[in-house]
């Protein structure tokens, strides 16, 4: 038999992997780690009684610590999608729960299986690994996409407290109180750090760069530029928030145009996989009379390659540059 019912162990316990890294980061840090948060972490943080200096260096080190592992063979594939998340979790303990993982799996594909142990090791950190991989960019994109859709709120309420008379840093301080997170904690530190007499502009910039979010580059640029040239600043942000918006409904526009194309590539190639898996776990017997054939294997390998290939493909074809 081909393909047998343990490849539905293998997807079984990657969701349980999945599920349990959520399930510990929830357990460890509660809910003051969540995104739609209505007050900010920082704030929650302080309001518990931490000095305005300990949430800075505290949540300052979190941000950072990812971005200084990118060197280590492993981490490196995350270290990136780590750092956008701002993931509370340390370089270290995201690499021993990776390995922490991979033993269960390992001991749960040993005990639930009858492969051998070499494929059950191999897959095991495939699944350790992926497992927080897939968990670390669920957590990095659903982060950006909502401090991409709050930023337009966030200028144009810097907007109203400049036209008001505050000042920059004051306008910044607003934001950090106003909006909930992830946008919150991020302008509190900006907020903070001007405080402690740091350059607001260079504080937006290094923060564009750590996010790798070109909205918020256009922010720092427009916010340095003024700064050296002088100019209204309140209109500049007014004009950009209107800028901003508008790539924002053309990307939204854009993806629900090729949505269509994007699931029929997912489909296309997730299809064939699932019938073939139907069929063995429905009749295990199916595939005998061809799977001794000496093309058989080879065969399967190009059928993968090709759904493979189809996916990768769809992908380039639909991930337009907004």
């Amino acid at each position: 038999m081909p393909i047998s019912p343990e490849l539905l162990i293998y997807g079984l316990i990657f969701v349980g992997v999945v599920v349990l890294v959520e399930g510990a980061y929830l357990t460890v840090f509660g809910k003051s780690i969540s995104l739609n948060n209505r007050v900010s972490r920082r704030l929650d943080m302080m309001e518990k009684g931490q000095k305005r200096q300990d949430v800075l260096e505290q949540l300052r080190k979190e941000m950072a610590a990812h971005a200084k592992t990118g060197g280590i063979p492993l981490y490196s594939l995350l270290a990136s999608k780590a750092q956008r998340a701002a993931i509370a979790f340390s370089p270290q303990q995201l690499m021993m729960i990776m390995g922490v993982l991979a033993g269960m799996a390992f001991m749960a594909m040993t005990i639930a299986t009858n492969t051998g142990p070499m494929v059950n090791a191999v897959i095991a950190a495939a699944v350790g690994v992926g497992g927080v991989y897939t968990w670390v960019s669920m957590k990095a994109n659903k982060r950006m996409a909502l401090i991409e859709e709050q930023l337009p709120d966030a200028i144009e309420l810097m907007v109203r407290s400049l036209k008001v008379g505050h000042p920059f840093s004051s306008a910044i301080q607003i934001v950090a109180k106003e909006l909930p997170d992830p946008l919150a904690t991020e302008f509190g530190m900006i907020a903070d750090e001007s405080a402690y007499g740091r350059d607001v502009a260079e504080a937006l910039k290094e923060m564009a760069e750590r996010l790798d979010m070109q909205d918020m580059r256009f922010l720092a640029v427009a916010v340095a530029i003024q700064q050296q040239s002088g100019g209204n600043l309140a209109e500049i942000l007014a004009g950009l928030s209107r800028v901003i918006r508008a790539r924002f409904r053309l990307f939204r526009r854009v993806k629900a145009i090729t949505a269509e194309a994007q699931w029929s590539g997912k489909f296309l190639s997730g299809f064939p996989v699932a019938a073939l898996i139907f069929i063995n776990v429905s009749d295990p017997n199916y595939y005998d009379g061809v799977r001794d054939h000496p093309l058989f294997i080879m065969g399967c390998i190009a059928v993968g390659m090709f759904l493979a290939a189809n996916l990768f493909v769809m992908r380039i074809l639909t991930n337009i540059k907004v």
